[in-house]
């Protein structure tokens, strides 16, 4: 995966807000995953079309961090969640 991916979610995926955090079900697998808080906001840009540059463009507005832990944080949950076939590159 790179920034200048977008990110599509699988549609066997339904997710649940659940206070600042989202679950996860993967209905063909049954498994379930969990983010946190800023894990859920890149959840929710991903769903807006967006490449991962542009998540990141907007994540560093609304949070304190550095462009490259902010892009490496990102990188590896897209990575993450593409390994349990939660997502896939469009």
């Amino acid at each position: 995966m790179n920034l200048s991916d977008k990110i599509t979610i699988s549609p066997q995926v339904v997710a649940r807000e659940v206070g600042n955090e989202t679950v996860l079900l993967h209905l063909a697998s049954g498994t379930y995953f969990g983010l946190d808080p800023v894990g859920t906001r890149i959840w929710q840009l991903m769903g807006e079309d967006k490449t991962l540059a542009q998540i990141c463009g907007v994540m560093l507005d609304e949070y304190d961090v550095s462009r490259e832990d902010l892009e490496r944080d990102t990188i590896n949950l897209v990575e993450e969640l593409f390994t349990r076939d939660l997502i896939s590159p469009s």
